[in-house]
This record gives structure tokens, sequence and C-alpha cells, in this order.
């Protein structure tokens, strides 16, 4: 039961915080695209696409956790520093996406006046970027983690 757990696990991170992580970086410049070009319809709508992209697999990206846990569960490891660290980092990391980085798009989608400016891109990339890193460290800790049966 544990390898399979640990394959939807893997799988579920592979397939929801994977687009995310690239629709969210294409973000920033899809929309600086846009505040050169407010014509151009084509970049208007890969604007819309990389947000509903974004939101989808943000909400696909809870199986995520939840697979994380039953695996941790089925290994006895719930209590293991480097696991913890993990559960945090990844509820850090979609806090960012929630409160920061999806609302950022949304405003830029729509084109409030004040949003649509090349500082709220600017400010949208950073706050990508933070979210980026904190998968990027959650991804360290899973594979090197202390403990680890591999071996390696």
């Amino acid at each position: 039961m544990t390898k399979f757990l640990l394959a939807v696990h893997v799988l579920a991170a592979i397939v929801a915080v994977g687009p995310v992580t690239v629709a969210a970086s294409m973000f920033p410049p899809a929309a600086r695209r846009v505040l050169e070009a407010p014509d151009d319809v084509r970049a208007a709508e890969t604007l819309r696409l990389l947000y509903r992209i974004c939101r989808l697999y943000a909400v696909v990206g809870v199986v995520v956790p939840v697979f994380g846990f039953a695996t941790a569960s089925t290994m006895h490891v719930l209590g293991s520093a480097w696991l913890i660290t993990s559960i945090a980092l990844t509820a850090l990391a979609a806090v960012v996406l929630a409160a920061l980085v999806l609302p950022r798009q949304s405003a830029l989608v729509e084109g409030g006046k004040d949003a649509r400016t090349r500082q709220a891109t600017v400010q949208l990339a950073m706050f990508t970027g933070v979210f980026n890193l904190l998968w990027a460290a959650v991804t360290v800790l899973m594979i090197v983690r202390p403990g680890s049966t591999t071996g390696a």
C-alpha cells in the first residue's frame, strides 16, 4: 500500500504542481506583452489561459498533501523533522499562491487601471519566484530526506 500511495503522491506532484509552476512563471512576461499591446487579442487569450491553468491546478494540487500525509502515515514518519519542515513549506507555498499570486494574476486579467502596470508584473514575478523556490525546497527535502530508504 505504501508504494501505491507514494506513486500517487509523486504523480500528483508532477501533474498538479508542475503545470502551476510553469504557468505561473509564464504569466508575468505574458502580462507584459498585454501591457505593451493592449489590442493584441491573442496575448490577452494567452494571459487568461495561463490564469485558468494556475487556478485549476492549484485546486488539483490539494491531492499532493493528502496522499503525502497518507504515505507518511504508512511509513511511520509523521513526526520526522524533514517531513514537518516539508509540510510547513508546502503550507507556505499554498498561502503564497492563494494570497499573493492568484489575486494579482486575476487583477491583471481583469484589467483594472491600477493593476495593469509594469510594476504589478514585476511584483507578481517576485511572488511567483518565491512560490517556485518553496516547491523546489520541498522537492529537495523529499528526495534527500534524512533516513531515506534509498541508501543515497
